[in-house]
């Protein structure tokens, strides 16, 4: 009889560290077959629909023939000048359209793949900590390796770059950093990009800003552009995405802009790996970014006025935090004497609400939690309740 066929995960899937939402997820599941009523504050999809206009640019593309072939893997000449134009619009930035704007299939894609463009097993890529997982995992498909920079609530969540050993920085290929900021909402001024455009010329570092949230802000605060600063173009690329600014999640579409070698480096690695983003949606992107933007000016502020029954809730419920210029995030302390997993797994027990724990997003995420915004008015009002009643 023939040996049993086996199967092995490759080592680069073994060593994943365990996905940020599934044990909630599975957590949620035995709450919820308890006939638990579940508010999810855990994950950051937006509620609110893709603006019509934007939807309706989508059907009229989608019934042109011409769009249902394979796409261009840099994208369309019409979507780069479109993301030029905001650009310019926006930040006051000058891309050129041809070789400094690449679109991606979402900015998570251009992140992922980023790291196979430039690193070699046994670089360092520097990542923030807390940080967006994606991260150190492509950093680690890619067979380099992770240098943590940790986000700590007194430097402004601001990573120290003169804690980082000059060994570890002269052996770095990337470093990551994204501002406004996952999860804790901090935001980062020019000085700060200044220095990390100093730091990465000294030791020839490609700095790769993640600007998802750049969009979303309150009180007529602006965020920068890394790429507006002197000098960044030099040595850095930043990752836009459509996903939160119009609620384009599922739509997977983005754009790269920045130094041309390196959105050339990055093409490179598409060109071998995905035919590019369906024609539609870019045409559709194309609407959202040429439009008016009072779209956006709205979502900010009903993101604004949600923040506010929120951070009300919880400073009844005693709980510490510093209010957030700009993204969907709240990042709250733990309650003394409590880990990041228990504070998450008593909300969902006793509150029926779930949150993301702060130590899923990094070792430095230990003693905070995370909250997303993301659900209508009424029911994070009543998330608000239960957290004050489960915590009282």
């Amino acid at each position: 009889m023939a040996s049993p066929f086996t199967i092995n995960y490759a080592e680069r899937i073994k060593t994943l560290p365990p996905y940020l939402f599934a044990a909630i997820d599975q957590k949620k599941t035995e709450v919820r077959a308890r006939g638990i009523d579940i508010i999810d504050l855990g994950v950051g999809d937006p509620d609110l629909p893709t603006p019509a206009h934007i939807v309706s640019a989508l059907q009229y593309a989608a019934a042109k023939k011409e769009n249902h072939q394979y796409p261009s893997y840099v994208g369309m000449p019409a979507f780069r000048e479109a993301a030029s134009q905001w650009l310019n619009r926006r930040f006051e930035i000058d891309c050129n359209p041809a070789s400094e704007i690449l679109s991606l299939i979402g900015s998570k894609e251009g992140i992922a793949h980023i790291p196979l463009a430039f690193v070699n097993p046994g670089d360092y890529v520097l990542v923030p900590d807390p940080g967006y997982p994606v991260y150190a995992v492509a950093t680690g498909f890619a067979g380099g390796l992770v240098h943590k920079m940790p986000l700590l609530e007194e430097n402004g969540f601001l990573p120290d770059l003169q804690a980082i050993p000059d060994e570890i920085a002269d052996r770095a290929k990337l470093m990551f950093i994204n501002y406004p900021n996952n999860p804790t909402g901090a935001v980062a001024d020019q000085n700060f990009f200044e220095q990390v455009i100093i730091f990465a010329h000294r030791h020839n570092i490609i700095v790769c800003h993640d600007a998802a949230y750049t969009e979303l802000a309150y009180n007529d605060y602006r965020p920068l552009s890394f790429l507006q600063v002197p000098g960044a173009k030099e040595i850095g690329i930043e990752f836009h995405s459509f996903s939160k600014t119009y609620n384009m999640t599922g739509w997977r579409i983005g754009f790269a802009a920045g130094n041309a070698q390196v959105v050339n480096g990055l093409g490179k690695v598409k060109t071998n790996i995905d035919s590019g983003a369906f024609q539609a949606i870019q045409e559709a992107a194309i609407v959202a970014l040429s439009a008016d933007q009072h779209c956006v000016v709205e979502l900010c502020r009903i993101y604004q006025h949600r923040q506010e029954i929120m951070v009300n809730a919880l400073g009844k419920a005693g709980f510490t935090l510093s209010v957030p210029q700009a993204t969907f995030y709240l990042w709250i302390k733990n309650p003394v004497g409590m880990d990041s997993a228990g504070v998450a797994a008593m909300l969902l027990e006793q509150a029926g609400v779930v949150v993301t724990p702060g130590n899923g997003f990094g070792d430095a995420g230990e003693g905070y939690f995370r909250i997303s915004l993301t659900v209508p008015e009424a029911r994070l009002q009543e998330a608000g309740e239960r957290i004050i009643k489960a915590i009282g």
